[in-house]
């Protein structure tokens, strides 16, 4: 339980997000769907979207096995009409939207910029930044139409505040989508929509733990913290951005990665 500062009231955790709809990218599994869970545990509906059918819709099983009223949606982000399709879908199985989570992306092949594919390096764009485009595109007037303000996360990296060698596209993506952030939170705060950006450190997955053990002890070295970071403290950082709490908190980009950055 927290004292909300614009109320006063205290904030059950539990429920903290009830009576709210939150659409959720990329949310088969990773981040996305520890995200989907938490805001589900608070009390939201959520509606899992994916470009993978059925990891979509056996994550959304899964959720509503544990008591989340929860949809399943596919998705494309690449595609302004999945994108729409995703948030009318959205809004005619719940009656609104009120929180979103613009996670989807994709890692992209490494090499340097001189000798990089350049197909790799559109559709890294068009996945990781015009998709948080297409998104936004879409979420912010049926937030604005409501009347009832709304708050949008969207999920760059580490990589939106510094170089990494092989990555030209990739950072050039995430550094863009802190810059839709910052954009859209000034044009839309007047009207109660928060939009800010979170920056995650490299995350455990199953394929970082089957990668040859010097390199992953490698990743986790670039780590102060001396590990590396959990889908769930990521998706605690995008809770607190989307709920009350941070009520004034908008336009900012925080970054969750065990001092990564810092070094």
């Amino acid at each position: 339980m927290s004292t909300t500062p614009t109320t006063g009231r205290l904030t059950d955790y539990a429920t903290e997000f009830a009576g709210r709809t939150a659409l959720v990218t990329g949310a088969a599994s990773g981040i996305g769907l520890a995200t989907a869970r938490r805001l589900g545990r608070g009390g939201a509906n959520v509606v899992i979207a994916d470009y993978d059918e059925q990891g979509a819709e056996e994550a959304a099983e899964a959720l509503r096995s544990e008591g989340v009223a929860a949809a399943a949606v596919t998705l494309d982000v690449t595609r302004p009409a999945s994108v729409e399709a995703a948030v009318g879908f959205t809004v005619d199985t719940f009656g609104g939207l009120d929180l979103a989570v613009n996670n989807a992306g994709i890692g992209g092949a490494s090499a340097p910029t001189g000798a990089y594919d350049i197909e790799v390096y559109d559709r890294v764009i068009r996945t990781n930044l015009d998709g948080v485009f297409y998104s936004m595109r879409y979420e912010l007037p049926v937030m604005a139409a409501a009347g009832k303000g709304g708050a949008i996360v969207n999920v760059a990296s580490i990589l939106g505040s510094v170089g990494f060698a092989g990555s030209p596209a990739y950072v050039a993506a995430k550094h863009g989508v802190v810059g839709l952030t910052k954009t859209a939170a000034a044009e839309y705060a007047a009207q109660g929509i928060r939009v800010n950006a979170v920056g995650p450190g490299f995350i455990e997955t199953p394929l970082l733990k089957e990668m040859d053990q010097a390199a992953y002890a490698g990743l986790v070295g670039l780590h102060p913290a001396g590990r590396l970071g959990l889908a769930e403290e990521v998706a605690e950082l995008i809770a607190f951005l989307l709920s009350d709490r941070a009520s004034f908190v908008a336009g900012s980009y925080h970054l969750v990665d065990g001092a990564y950055t810092a070094v």
